[in-house]
């Protein structure tokens, strides 16, 4: 019972990611490492990494797969991007 009241409390939690975590996160949506989207971001990858660490927090996940998989299910993130479009 006490599981269920946990999942039920973090389904319904909602979660806020500041611009630039959201700019972090759909940049590695798109498989860029921490060094590419820290120079595509103009900062240090360490910045990146730092981002990264606030965003599993806050989405309660340890990696970017799992990461990717909750921004999407809450609708943080457009995983519809243009590269699946027909050009």
């Amino acid at each position: 019972m006490a599981i269920e009241r946990a999942d039920n409390n973090r389904k319904d939690r909602t979660v806020k990611l500041t611009k630039r975590e959201t700019q972090v996160l759909s940049l590695v949506l798109e498989g860029k490492s921490s060094r590419e989207v820290a120079f595509a971001l103009f900062c240090s990858k360490r910045t990146v990494d730092y981002h990264l660490t606030k965003i599993y927090e806050k989405l309660e996940v340890s990696n970017r797969v799992q990461a990717m998989r909750r921004a999407a299910v809450l609708g943080l993130v457009d995983v519809g991007s243009s590269e699946s479009s027909p050009v």
